[in-house]
């Protein structure tokens, strides 16, 4: 069976002041295209559909027209609902678009209820792990911890024992929408850490044939066959250097794994450069940039005048601005966001905790503010789940 592996789609979404529902049609064109073109006979979409709970109408009339085609197409999808989705919003009507053969899966508690589906070689038993906010579903997995690994390790044995009682030779496919130990970060992913951990083992998808995961934006391995498929357009500038592309995976009798990189439309090209004002206009080595998308960081000692209008004069798509002077780095003039730049919300915390007592907060402290952090974020899931 041949697979096409796409996920973090977050239609509605824009790029710095950028609307991307226009970039985001044309993927959606080149995704129903691939799926004619190469013969591929199931789709897998693994969370973050929408970017946000309640989408813009624009988004969710994107979304209607990509499963209508894909249902044209004759093509079974699964997909999952991502942390940026309302799982309940996006699961209406599931039950009747199944029919359809669209497979929405929202509901954790369904996760060891796959969808089967079968080629010339038997079955293959696709299940849906929807994002599982581990505050809100630790009561239905029967878990002590509300940690990431021990709900998705919970989920993953409901998996594992729906597939040992199926007919040997039975292959498998898991979505799942997870932060997977090895896998790189970017800047426009939504932070899911709780209790100070973001990341799950990938051992705890042992036993599958296929994790087709979602969540982090860069298009990579963990291993031959667990893979992330990455957002298919870029949402901010530490992509850069991404490739973006979905997985053609072909799944093989014995449930061995190839795979092969599509690459999506690329709408513009993203370039970070750095310097002094004058330098960045006057500088050859730039000019294949001179029609990119820019996010320029400025390095003059003094903040120059006009500076946007004047890069615009050369970069006429410079989109994000940076003063970074060039200082030592104890010089008492380092701005503020310069300081706390790349710290986590815990850090800060213990940073003034530190200042304003004069000493850093011990291990009990430590736990305190965490789990502080972790009530807010869990009362901020409940809310869009509510909303």
């Amino acid at each position: 069976m041949r697979l096409l592996h796409t996920s973090d789609w977050h239609l509605g979404r824009a790029f710095h002041r950028v609307n991307m529902l226009g970039a985001q049609a044309r993927f959606i064109g080149h995704l129903v295209t691939t799926v004619r073109e190469r013969a591929v006979d199931a789709v897998v979409v693994s969370g973050d559909v929408y970017d946000r709970a309640v989408p813009p109408l624009a988004a969710v009339e994107l979304f209607d027209d990509a499963l209508h085609r894909l249902a044209d197409l004759g093509v079974p999808t699964v997909m999952i609902s991502g942390n940026h989705d309302s799982a309940r919003r996006l699961g209406v009507g599931a039950g009747l678009i199944d029919r359809a053969g669209i497979h929405l899966r929202t509901d954790p508690a369904a996760c060891a209820t796959p969808v089967v589906l079968q080629d010339a070689h038997g079955d293959i038993a696709f299940y849906g792990l929807p994002y599982l906010e581990p505050a809100l579903v630790k009561d239905e997995f029967g878990v002590e911890t509300a940690a990431h690994e021990t709900v998705l390790a919970a989920a993953m044995d409901r998996v594992r024992a729906d597939l040992a009682a199926r007919a040997p030779g039975t292959r498998s496919v898991v979505l799942a929408h997870a932060f997977v130990t090895g896998g790189r970060a970017s800047d426009s992913e939504r932070d899911i850490t709780v209790g100070g951990v973001a990341a799950v083992p990938a051992g705890v998808f042992d036993g599958v044939d296929y994790a087709a995961l979602g969540h982090l934006h860069g298009c990579q391995t963990i291993t031959e066959r667990v893979r992330y498929s990455g957002s298919p357009l870029p949402y901010s500038f530490s992509e850069a250097d991404h490739r973006k592309s979905m997985w053609l995976v072909d799944l093989d009798a014995d449930g061995s794994v190839t795979a092969e990189r599509v690459d999506c439309p690329v709408p513009r090209a993203l370039a970070r450069i750095r310097g002094t004002l004058e330098d960045l206009l006057a500088a050859p080595g730039l000019t294949r940039h001179e029609e990119a998308w820019v996010e320029a960081t400025l390095t003059d000692p003094v903040r120059p005048a006009d500076p946007m209008a004047r890069l615009g004069e050369r970069f006429p798509h410079t989109l994000s601005l940076v003063f970074d002077p060039e200082r030592v780095p104890d010089d008492p003039d380092v701005s503020y966001a310069r300081r706390l730049a790349g710290r986590s919300d815990q850090q800060i915390a213990e940073d003034f905790v530190a200042h304003v007592r004069g000493a850093a907060p011990d291990a009990h402290e430590q736990t305190v503010l965490r789990e502080a952090f972790d009530a807010v974020r869990a009362d901020q899931a409940v809310r869009e789940v509510a909303r």
